[in-house]
């Protein structure tokens, strides 16, 4: 059994403890959300009157757009973070709208495991890593 203290998030998963593929941290995903909603505010002001139902609406469109093409949302991508499967292949269409969906709802974003994957792409398999 591993002792908990030398574990780092990722391990686990076989991924490294730090530099390209280790896991996303808690800073760069709250400045990948912070540009991604910043995108989303204003395309809604620009185009729906800052209507907050647009702004929602753009949010996940740009990630379920974004995440099967580029990798990432563009705060990811900008960031240097990637969406990936855990078993490597390609994240598909149903993975980002599912991961999405959840992420909008908030809750399974903020619940992490170990391994500081939130809920969202614990259902999904996919895991946020630095590029």
């Amino acid at each position: 059994m591993t002792d908990a203290v030398n574990t780092y998030p990722g391990e686990r998963l076989g991924l490294p403890e730090s530099g390209p593929g280790s896991i996303g941290r808690p800073g760069r995903r709250i400045g990948a959300l912070a540009i991604d909603w910043t995108a989303a505010v204003i395309l809604s002001v620009a185009f729906f009157q800052y209507d907050p139902f647009a702004t929602l609406l753009i949010f996940g469109v740009v990630q379920i757009l974004f995440i099967p093409t580029a990798g990432g949302s563009p705060g990811h991508r900008i960031l240097g973070m990637r969406v990936v499967r855990l078993d490597g292949g390609w994240v598909g269409m149903w993975r980002p709208i599912v991961r999405t969906l959840l992420l909008l709802v908030v809750i399974p974003a903020v619940v992490w495991d170990p391994d500081q994957r939130g809920l969202h792409d614990k259902a999904v398999g996919t895991v946020l890593i630095r590029a």
